[in-house]
């Protein structure tokens, strides 16, 4: 079954909250897009776009990091029906795709599809379970019609 048809099964009731302007930012139907590809039961998501000061406060508060970081996923409510939000850190995801030498849309799909995973129970501090992590979100990637997030760009 595609993971479109999958997705279609489930409801979703989608937010999109920006502190940050809207240069370089998935469209809100790509992001929906994205979101319901990786969807495995219903679910209320709002995905947020921060700058770097707000990100490293949540990282602060809420990790004990004193960094910005690319993706933070709250879970709210795990019951039948998934209630979270997942920040995405604007100039951090824009240094990151530089640096890796993707695109932007490509790293935001990885990082939108990584903290819906994230949301729905995945994990990735085991070996095991970040294997499992990562064959998930390169099928879906692949679905979407992006390449391999963890292969090392082509080239020089």
């Amino acid at each position: 079954m595609s993971s479109a048809a999958r997705a279609s099964k489930h409801r979703l009731e989608l937010s999109v909250q920006r502190s940050v302007g809207p240069d370089g930012l998935p469209a809100p139907a790509t992001l929906r897009r994205w979101v319901a590809s990786a969807l495995e039961r219903d679910a209320t998501v709002t995905l947020r776009f921060v700058d770097g000061r707000e990100g490293r406060a949540l990282n602060r508060r809420y990790r004990n990091r004193d960094y910005a970081t690319n993706v933070l996923t709250f879970v709210y409510d795990d019951g039948a029906s998934l209630a979270g939000d997942i920040v995405l850190c604007a100039p951090v995801v824009r240094r990151e795709s530089r640096a890796q030498r993707k695109t932007l849309a490509a790293h935001y799909a990885h990082l939108v599809i990584h903290g819906m995973l994230h949301l729905q129970g995945y994990d990735h501090a085991r070996d095991d379970d970040a294997g499992r992590m990562e064959a998930r979100e390169v099928a879906l990637l692949r679905g979407l019609g992006y390449g391999n997030p963890y292969a090392a760009p082509d080239g020089p």
